[in-house]
């Protein structure tokens, strides 16, 4: 069974977004190992140096195939998002997602990852951006496995 990781800048506040991450989590138990790190925000007027902090704090949890959530990465569709998860399962036995906060995330850790993958040219907060992944990820490992969810 392959790992997956999600390490997001902040943490979930409001009971509907933990109730909708609670939801997707337990679906996806019958697909992988599913392990969410959140990291404080840095608060800085500086926002490249919060940047550079919060790096600092999601480094150690960079494992595995590193993919980071970036408006400018490579945008797929479900099946297309689908198919490269099936790829990476065949070649790697984890692979660990990074969301960031409201600034976004450093050049460094943009720059460590192996791929930048983009669900939108839209932006989303950083709760709802959670909530979209975990979905998406579902619904790739349902097309993966021919389970009528996908429509």
């Amino acid at each position: 069974m392959i790992k997956i990781n999600l390490v997001c800048v902040g943490s979930l506040k409001e009971k509907y977004w933990q109730d909708a991450v609670g939801e997707y989590s337990k679906r996806l138990t019958r697909f992988c190992s599913l392990k969410i790190v959140e990291v404080d925000e840095t608060i800085n007027a500086n926002i490249n140096l919060a940047l550079e902090k919060d790096a600092k704090k999601i480094s150690p949890y960079l494992k595995g195939y590193v993919i980071v959530l970036d408006v400018l990465g490579t945008q797929l569709s479900s099946p297309e998002f689908a198919k490269k998860l099936s790829a990476l399962s065949s070649t790697t036995s984890e692979i660990t997602f990074v969301i960031g906060a409201s600034n976004g995330l450093s050049e460094k850790i943009k720059n460590v990852a192996d791929e930048r993958i983009s669900f939108s040219n839209l932006t989303f907060p950083h709760q709802l951006m959670r909530v979209i992944f975990l979905e998406q990820l579902y619904r790739a490992f349902t097309i993966n496995n021919n389970i009528a969810y996908h429509k």
